[in-house]
């Protein structure tokens, strides 16, 4: 359109990626679609995260302790093997992987 220079450009312009729901950070090329509440407890809503992100979930919390964070990302970010984990990968590449252990219980 003559009248819209930039029309095209800005409509073949990418949306940003979404952010991670634990971190905050932008997601990279692969986003999973997390449960916050786990679907075996009755869960139906995801929201996007790292892969690294959502291992670190499923390594420090029961489906129990999931169920009962909900959605509350604050909660979570409250316990400080959490807040610890969202500090350390704050400055990481999108992309970032990493081996995660499982906590001893």
């Amino acid at each position: 359109n003559k009248h819209d220079p930039y029309g095209d450009a800005q409509r073949d312009a990418e949306a940003p990626p979404p952010p991670c729901w634990l971190c905050g950070r932008p997601t990279g090329k692969t986003v999973i679609a997390h449960h916050p509440v786990p679907k075996s407890r009755g869960g139906r809503d995801t929201v996007p995260m790292h892969p690294i992100c959502q291992q670190m979930l499923i390594a420090n919390f029961t489906n129990s302790e999931l169920q009962r964070h909900g959605m509350d990302v604050e909660g979570l970010l409250a316990d400080p093997g959490v807040r610890k984990f969202v500090d350390w990968v704050a400055n990481k590449d999108p992309d970032f992987t990493a081996t995660m252990t499982k906590k001893h219980r």
